[in-house]
């Protein structure tokens, strides 16, 4: 009766936890969040500009509301 309950699938805890670790380890990297910034950025000003908004509306329109 001692063991934790072992959840698979979409609640993995286990996975969660790893997940919530890296990520916020990478949010607290200002560096390296400032250089993906800097990638968006020229992106969304450059050629990817139409394939990022409609990929975005594409996706948009499955949301919920």
């Amino acid at each position: 009766m001692g063991d934790k309950p072992k959840v698979q699938g979409e609640g993995d805890y286990k996975s969660a936890r790893a997940y919530d670790a890296e990520a916020t380890k990478h949010a607290k990297d200002k560096a390296a969040v400032h250089k993906e910034a800097e990638v968006a950025k020229r992106a969304l000003a450059g050629g990817e500009a139409e394939d990022l908004a409609a990929a975005e509306r594409k996706g948009r329109s499955h949301a919920k509301h």
